[in-house]
């Protein structure tokens, strides 16, 4: 038992990871800080998004605070292998899966660059498979894309950050870039952990560095 909990560095590769249930997780309905349905429908025209960066506890809450253009946010599973994973098995390091953001935004009044903005100012993408103290491969930094204009924005992103950055002395980013392929839901006391238990564990850290991007809106 000890084994299957122990933090793992490595991705496993897909022959080894767990091999998961056909059936999802069950989660909640309804965003418990601003009431709207978790799993849709969305308004019109607006898109979504998948980051990792860090606990998701605290990661979450970062983007239901910002002041306008957030949609919906929920915490889940994405980047690995074993069809719905529970939370004990990502925390194996045995589904590849990393632990995420939903982000459902409205491009029109906040647009994708200023949420990678809020993505890269409130972690650390030099450290690969941790973020800080939080060690394992659920804790790396990645951008998981609806399409392959979102990729462009993000990896045009991911170099001026890391410009930035390297100019601060800190070394390469290791944020992954990939289309995603399933976003799984997490369990629903996970989800907007934070503002059911106010005095939870946050894990939210950053490196100080402003992201270089003009977007026209306030953080």
């Amino acid at each position: 038992m000890l084994q299957f909990f122990r933090k793992r560095p490595e991705m496993p590769s897909a022959a080894d990871a767990l091999p998961g249930r056909s059936t999802p997780i069950p989660t909640t309905e309804t965003h418990f800080v601003n009431g709207h349905p978790l799993k849709g429908p969305y308004p019109e025209g607006s898109e979504q998004i998948v980051l990792g960066l860090g606990c998701f506890w605290g990661t979450e809450r970062k983007f239901w605070q910002l002041p306008d253009g957030i949609v919906v946010t929920a915490v889940g599973y994405a980047g690995g292998f074993t069809p719905n994973p529970t939370y004990e098995e990502v925390c194996s390091g045995m589904t590849g899966h990393n632990e995420v953001v939903l982000v459902v935004y409205d491009p029109a009044v906040r647009p994708l660059e200023a949420v990678l903005k809020t993505f890269f100012e409130n972690h650390d993408p030099t450290q690969g498979m941790r973020q800080g103290n939080d060690v394992g491969t659920q804790y790396r930094s990645g951008i998981y894309t609806a399409n392959e204009a979102q990729a462009e924005t993000a990896r045009r992103v991911r170099e001026a950050y890391g410009e930035a950055l390297k100019a601060r002395g800190f070394g390469e980013i290791t944020t992954e870039i990939v289309p995603l392929d399933t976003f799984y839901f997490a369990e629903g006391y996970h989800q907007q952990y934070l503002a059911k238990n106010p005095a939870g564990y946050c894990g939210v850290g950053g490196t100080g560095v402003t992201c270089p991007i003009g977007t026209g809106v306030a953080a």
